[in-house]
């Protein structure tokens, strides 16, 4: 099994994989359907009431419209706006990320504009909960000052806002901040004042449009931006706009998550994991905007008693050692599909690398070479295999002009031959088969790594995660790869078979000219690597050749 069969197979089954995710997304099972209210959320009760939107609050002393304000808060890494109106969280900056690279505009993953909202609400439902169901109304809370701001000499820092009802119950939502961190911790001191047991029910919830006008594409990689959670049973599922139309989800689990997702960055509300939570979704009637979210359950707080309620949102990149301990599920966000399990610990090698190199392009390479390295027996097989087919192709063709168009006799003899110089016509194949699994966990692991973003390389490699400007790698990819294939000269007749190994290299080169440029780093790496140990590998073929037949 030659080299250009071997780019060939390679090619249709990584086309095979990708056509494989697809299907499996288009057919995933339905969640079975649960009646929602009109503004979209579920209802099977008073108390599973979650609000939606952000109507006028009953509150005899002040007009939540007129006096609503937006609190901000700014730490080392986040600034933070919150809606006094709810106090929910409309805008979430990450200051370490920029937009574009060396740009003054920083990346805001929540957001209320015009033509895109995503925000994360919260709040207390239930019989009296101040997010009234039967009002669709949220609370307007006041909060001491209209900005905060995390100093240097500061570790911590607290936001309260205040909410009084009619009936004398104050309701405290207090936000919590850390310094280094993008995890925020949300949760309601609730003093109950009245002469009577009140029953509240904490609740967390992402909406964002389905529609975004800046959506990130590319035609040669599919990145998902949509809702994903976890259960006890489901430890990662993901939850697109599309499953939300069909029907909505409607989970029972201890603990568990919900987030919303994009490429790099991820938005999630962690509920406390002593508790039993609901999960659901829900879509508005004009299919406009999509929700994830939890619902606690039901707490009965006495008279004169204080009761707390706690949950974690986290706004920010998917740095896999920060989710996990915010959630042992949650690091699952960074994506890998079915092959996490070998794309974890090649991770793990490329952050080891970095730490050495300070460089995540030549991190990368030593990445490269650490794989290549240990596929290396392998490689030997597959390309000694290789060379003994090649040997044999003066006896095949015998074999052809002697038994012409009888195919019977022409697969016994050929059988014949394999058997008697012990050649397996798969050793060039099976080996390959085996790298694939490796191949396409580097493939989802360099795709999904928040740490390439931005990151430079060398020369004209600026960021690793956007495509070659120059389109020079692509290029030194696709001509690594053809003489690669011209190094092992085809053995086929069939001039077709002939003429899609010739262009294997150029329909490759096209398709990487739009991979970022860190993955294309590592198949050209791996290419030289890969052709340095096949030219070594021949020439200690031929040299036991010769010693043999000088024997």
């Amino acid at each position: 099994m030659e080299s250009q069969r071997n780019i060939l197979i390679v090619g249709l089954l990584f086309i095979s994989f990708l056509l494989f995710t697809e299907w499996q997304e288009a057919n995933k099972p339905a969640q079975p359907v649960t009646q929602t209210t009109s503004t979209g959320a579920p209802a099977a009760s008073t108390n599973e009431f979650v609000p939606t939107s952000t109507a006028v609050a009953s509150q005899a002393d002040l007009n939540p419209q007129e006096n609503r304000q937006i609190v901000t808060v700014t730490t080392d890494l986040l600034k933070i706006s919150i809606d006094t109106l709810g106090g929910d969280i409309v805008e979430s900056t990450l200051l370490e990320y920029p937009v574009e690279m060396d740009g003054t505009e920083d990346l805001r993953l929540l957001e209320k504009l015009p033509n895109y909202t995503f925000v994360a609400k919260s709040g207390l439902i239930g019989a009296n909960g101040p997010d009234d169901a039967k009002r669709d109304s949220r609370p307007l809370y006041l909060s001491a000052q209209p900005k905060y701001v995390l100093e240097a000499d500061q570790n911590t820092l607290e936001v309260v806002l205040t909410y009084t009802d009619a009936n004398g119950i104050v309701f405290d939502k207090v936000f919590s901040f850390k310094r280094d961190a993008y995890n925020v911790d949300i949760g309601y001191r609730v003093n109950n004042t009245s002469s009577q047991n009140i029953l509240v029910q904490q609740w967390g919830q992402l909406t964002q449009s389905v529609v975004k006008p800046t959506e990130e594409s590319n035609m040669m990689m599919q990145l998902y931006r949509g809702a994903a959670y976890s259960t006890e049973q489901e430890k990662y599922q993901k939850y697109d706009f599309g499953d939300m139309e069909d029907a909505n989800l409607k989970e029972i689990t201890q603990g568990g998550w919900v987030a919303m997702i994009q490429h790099y960055f991820v938005t999630a509300w962690v509920p406390s994991n002593d508790q039993e939570n609901r999960l659901y979704t829900s879509m508005t009637s004009s299919n406009e905007f999509g929700s994830i979210g939890f619902m606690g359950q039901p707490t009965t707080i006495a008279p004169n008693t204080t009761q707390t309620f706690n949950a974690t949102l986290y706004t920010g990149p998917k740095l896999q050692d920060r989710l996990e301990a915010l959630s042992p599920t949650l690091n699952l966000t960074v994506d890998y599909g079915f092959l996490w399990w070998m794309a974890l610990p090649l991770h793990w090698l490329l952050t080891f690398f970095y730490g050495l190199v300070g460089n995540w392009g030549f991190a990368i390479v030593l990445l490269t070479f650490t794989v290549r390295g240990l596929m290396y027996p392998l490689t030997k097989k597959q390309y000694t295999s290789m060379a003994k087919m090649r040997k044999l192709a003066p006896k095949m063709a015998a074999l052809k002009e002697r038994y012409g168009d009888d195919r019977q006799k022409m697969g016994q003899a050929t059988m014949e031959m394999y058997k008697k110089e012990k050649v397996n016509p798969l050793g060039g194949c099976l080996p390959l088969l085996f790298q694939m699994p490796i191949f396409l966990g580097l493939f989802w692991m360099l795709q999904e790594s928040v740490e390439l973003r931005h990151a430079p390389f060398m020369l004209w490699i600026t960021d690793l995660s956007v495509k070659d400007p120059s389109y020079v790698l692509p290029i030194l990819m696709g001509l690594s790869m053809w003489y690669m294939s011209k190094m092992q000269p085809s053995m086929s007749a069939d001039p077709m078979q002939q003429k899609m190994m010739q262009i294997m290299p150029l329909i490759f080169t096209v398709f990487f000219l739009w991979f970022p440029s860190g993955l294309v780093l590592y198949w050209v790496v791996s290419n030289i690597v890969t052709l340095l140990q096949q030219m070594y590998i021949y020439r200690a073929i031929d040299k036991e050749d010769e010693k043999a037949a000088k024997k």
